[in-house]
């Protein structure tokens, strides 16, 4: 909902829906996908463990909806305290953290959470994986929304990445996978690709403070698009890490919540 500041004018929290388009060897790519997201994440987590950043879990369970099936329910404190900007250190508490509640029905996921100290920020964040290039319209339902929505389009090949982050290895303009021959990406990789699959993100960022909403905001989706297009580009990049080795990385999975606890990485929260 928009709301409004103490002058009278209505603020408007908009929504961006971004749409990650990746390519996998075989059908269906979903779930080939889902193999190569958590070893990605296993991987980013035990790095950031030994900086004693990340996130604490709380609780981990099964979870039954009723509409979308058995699931699990996880709640983590996230601590971004290194992640934030000079600007933004300046005024939140030297411990920082963000608790997030998700229910993961894979392929569809839901995650909402809230702030420490600052009970008008939130981040809603809703997933849906299908097997296409990021051509469904409707998957987050027909009905328009009150919210302003913006479509926006990662392309894992070729948007620019924070300079910090670039390793020519993962650059998957060259790179070409030696285990399945999959690469390198050409312009226009998407049309021309297959198999192929999409990660939708449906990003609610809200921050109900008049004077900094603007800045917060955009701050925040800046940060999870970096950080989407980043992590979906290692996902490809070390296929030839992962490829063939399910049980592998499934229990390098488990180990990660488990044994690194509480310092797992932040790189989880977006995904």
């Amino acid at each position: 909902m928009n709301f409004i500041n103490p002058t009278g004018e209505i603020c408007i929290i908009y929504i961006v829906e971004y749409r990650l388009v990746c390519l996998f060897v075989c059908l269906p790519s979903v779930f080939q996908y889902r193999i190569g997201q958590l070893y990605m994440i296993s991987k980013h987590s035990h790095e950031q463990s030994e900086r004693g950043e990340g996130v604490e879990v709380v609780q981990n369970e099964p979870y039954e909806d009723p509409e979308h099936g058995s699931g699990q329910f996880t709640e983590k404190r996230i601590y971004l305290n290194n992640k934030l900007p000079s600007w933004a250190r300046a005024v939140v508490p030297k411990i920082f953290y963000v608790t997030e509640k998700a229910w993961n029905y894979y392929p569809y996921t839901i995650t909402g959470n809230a702030c420490s100290f600052l009970p008008k920020f939130s981040i809603h964040i809703e997933t849906k994986y299908e097997d296409n290039k990021g051509s469904n319209n409707k998957i987050f339902g027909s009905e328009p929304r009150e919210e302003e929505t913006e479509v926006c389009f990662v392309d894992i090949a070729y948007d620019e990445i924070p300079e910090r982050h670039y390793k020519e290895s993962e650059d998957l303009r060259y790179f070409k996978s030696k285990k399945t021959s999959r690469g390198s990406l050409q312009e226009g990789w998407i049309n021309t690709q297959d198999p192929i699959m999409c990660s939708y993100k449906l990003v609610t960022v809200k921050f109900e403070v008049w004077g900094l909403q603007t800045r917060v905001e955009q701050f925040v989706h800046k940060v999870i698009r970096d950080v989407l297009l980043l992590g979906h580009r290692q996902a490809f990049a070390w296929v030839d890490e992962w490829i063939g080795k399910c049980l592998l990385v499934k229990a390098m999975a488990q180990e990660t919540l488990f044994v690194t606890h509480p310092k797992i990485a932040v790189f989880i929260y977006f995904f």
